[in-house]
C-alpha cells in the first residue's frame, strides 16, 4: 500500500520544507508500528527543486484478521481463504488512512513548532496513489476531488493486461495536482475521501466517527455537492449516525451563511418543555412481536435465518433465555457487517459462547440448521423470486424442521398508508412480491399441512380497521408429536 506526496521549491522556499510540515528528516527512512503492520516513511528525493516524501504501508495479513472486522470468537463471518487473500495489503483504503492520521498526525493538525510560519502556506503538491479502490469509478473520484480544487488524473487499472476483453477492474491509479493547497489541507480530504472511495472500513463504526468526520471536514464538508455521499459512506451507511452528521453539518452551513457562531444557530429555538413522544419504529415493533412469540414459544435456540446486519440476533443477545443465537445469510458483506454491530471481537468469552454467524442459502439444505428450537424469516421470503420458495420451504420446514417458525413479511394492503410511497410500488426495490394478508395466509396454511405444523397468524404494528398491520407474522408450531421429539 503506497502513497506519495511530491512539492516543489525555489532557493526561497525549499521543496524539503517539506520534512518540517511532516515532522518527517528527508535524510531518514523511518519505521512506525501500527495495528495491522508496519507503516514506513522515506523521501526517494529531496531537493531544494523538488521532494517528495512516500509512505509505504506493510500490511500483516493475520494482524488484520485476528484484530480486523471479520474476526470474532463466536466465529469469523469471512471465507477462510479470503480472511488472508484480499486486496488489502496493497490497495489504498481506510487501513492506510488510519496510517497518515498516525504518522502525520501534527502534521494533518497544522502544527509545526519548529517553523510555525510553514503549515498557513500553499504550495504545489502532487499526490500519486498508484492502486486505489474506487467503488463508482474514475467518475466519482472527480466528483469527490475536483470540487476541492485539486486536478485529478484517475486512470482505470486492467484486470489484466494480458486479457483486454476482460475490461477494466474497480481500482484506478489516482493522481492528485494543485497550488491551492496546505499539506494539512490535502491528508484531510486525504484521510475522509480514501475510505469513501473504498466504501467500507477495517474497524466498527462508533459514535465519536461523527466528531471525528466533522473535525477533519472542518473548512471543506459543508459545502461539499458530494457531502451526503461522503457522509454515509465514511460512516459505514449507519443511518443514525449519517443523520446526527448531516444535522450537524448542516448547522455549520447556516452559521457560515449567516456569518455566525453554530451555538447562536443551534441555540434559535428554545428547548421544548415536554418532550414529543417518538413514534415506535416499525423494525423496533417487529422484533419485539419476534421475541414475544420466541419467549411464548419456550425456544432457548434461535436460528435467524437471512440476519442481514444482524439487528435481531443483537435484541436475543440481551435475554439470557436464549443459550444460543445463530445468524445466518448468503450475503458475505451483510455478515461482515452483522459482526461489527454485535462488536464480536470485543465480546467477552461467556456471551461469544452463545452466538455464532455463517453463510448459507436457504435456496439449499444444510445440516447446520437442524435440531434448533426454533427459527425466524424477518422480511426475507418478499426477497426471493416466487419459483424459488419451494426450496426455501423444504429447507426450513421439510429439512431443518425446527419446532417453531416465525416468518414475517410486507402487508401489501397497508401500503397505501404510507405518504412517500408510490402507488403501485413495492416497500423495497430488491422485493419480488409483497402479499395481501389473504395471500399471506393461503401460503401459510398450504406450508403448515404439508410439513405437519400448526399456524397462527400476529398482526405487527398498527393494524389498521381497512387495511390491517403494516407487517404480517405467521407463527408455525410443529404438531406432529414423533417428528418433534425427532427433530
Amino acid at each position: 500500500m503506497f502513497l506519495t506526496i511530491t512539492t516543489t521549491g525555489t532557493p526561497e522556499r525549499p521543496a524539503t520544507d517539506l520534512g518540517y510540515l511532516l515532522h518527517k528528516h528527508p535524510d531518514k527512512a523511518q519505521a512506525f508500528s501500527t495495528s495491522y503492520g508496519t507503516a514506513h516513511v522515506l523521501y526517494p528525493e529531496a531537493e531544494a527543486g523538488r521532494c517528495t516524501a512516500a509512505l509505504l504501508l506493510e500490511v500483516d495479513a493475520v494482524a488484520l484478521v485476528r484484530r480486523g472486522k471479520g474476526k470474532g470468537r463466536g466465529g469469523a463471518p469471512d471465507a477462510a481463504l479470503a480472511q488472508y487473500v484480499n486486496d488489502r495489503p496493497y490497495a489504498a483504503s481506510s487501513l492506510l488512512a488510519v496510517a497518515l492520521s498516525s504518522v502525520f498526525s501534527s502534521a494533518m493538525k497544522g502544527v509545526c513548532n519548529a517553523r510555525p510560519e510553514l503549515p498557513g502556506q500553499a504550495r504545489p503538491l502532487r499526490v500519486e496513489v498508484p492502486a486505489l479502490p474506487a467503488r463508482g469509478g474514475p467518475d466519482l473520484v472527480a466528483k469527490l476531488f475536483e470540487p476541492l480544487g485539486w486536478t485529478v488524473t484517475a486512470e482505470p487499472v486492467a484486470l489484466d493486461t494480458e486479457f483486454p476483453d476482460w475490461g477494466d477492474s474497480r481500482y484506478v491509479s489516482l493522481v492528485l495536482e494543485a497550488d491551492t493547497h496546505t499539506v494539512a489541507e490535502a491528508l484531510r480530504h486525504l484521510y475522509v475521501l480514501l475510505p469513501v472511495l473504498d466504501d467500507a472500513k477495517h474497524y466498527w463504526v462508533a459514535p465519536d466517527e461523527v466528531d471525528k468526520l466533522l473535525r477533519v471536514g472542518e473548512g471543506w464538508l459543508p459545502g461539499h455537492p458530494e457531502q451526503r455521499l461522503i457522509t454515509s459512506r465514511y460512516l459505514s451507511r449507519r443511518w443514525s449516525l449519517t443523520r446526527q452528521a448531516t444535522e450537524r453539518l448542516e448547522l455549520v452551513r447556516l452559521a457560515e451563511t449567516d456569518d455566525s457562531e453554530v451555538e447562536e444557530i443551534d441555540n434559535a429555538v428554545e428547548a421544548e418543555t415536554e418532550a414529543e413522544e417518538k413514534p415506535t419504529p416499525l423494525a423496533v415493533r417487529r422484533r419485539e412481536a419476534i421475541v414475544m412469540a420466541l419467549r411464548q414459544s419456550g425456544a432457548a435456540r434461535v436460528l435467524d435465518l437471512g440476519c442481514g446486519q444482524g439487528q435481531l440476533v443483537q435484541t436475543l443477545l440481551k435475554d439470557p433465555a436464549f443459550t444460543e443465537i445463530v445468524g445466518v445469510d448468503v450475503s458475505m458483506r451483510a455478515l461482515t457487517l452483522a459482526s461489527r454491530r454485535l462488536k464480536l471481537d470485543r465480546m467477552g468469552e461467556r456471551m461469544a459462547s452463545r452466538v455464532r454467524l455463517f453463510q448459507g442459502s436457504l435456496a439449499y439444505t444444510d445440516v447446520r440448521l437442524k435440531g434448533y428450537d426454533a427459527a425466524v424469516l424477518s422480511e426475507v421470503i418478499e426477497h426471493l423470486d416466487l419459483p424459488r420458495l419451494p426450496a426455501l420451504e423444504y429447507a426450513v420446514f421439510g429439512s431443518a424442521r425446527p419446532r417453531t417458525v416465525l416468518v414475517t413479511t410486507p402487508n401489501v394492503e397497508y401500503n397505501v398508508r404510507w405518504e412517500s410511497l408510490p402507488a403501485g410500488h413495492v416497500r423495497h426495490g430488491d422485493h419480488r412480491f409483497e402479499w395481501t394478508r389473504a395471500e399471506f395466509r393461503a401460503w401459510a396454511e398450504a406450508v403448515a399441512e404439508r410439513h405437519g405444523y400448526g399456524v397462527e397468524f400476529v398482526a405487527v404494528g398498527p393494524d389498521d380497521p381497512e387495511v390491517g398491520p403494516p407487517t404480517q407474522m405467521a407463527v408455525f408450531t410443529m404438531t406432529t408429536p414423533k417428528e418433534a421429539k425427532a427433530a
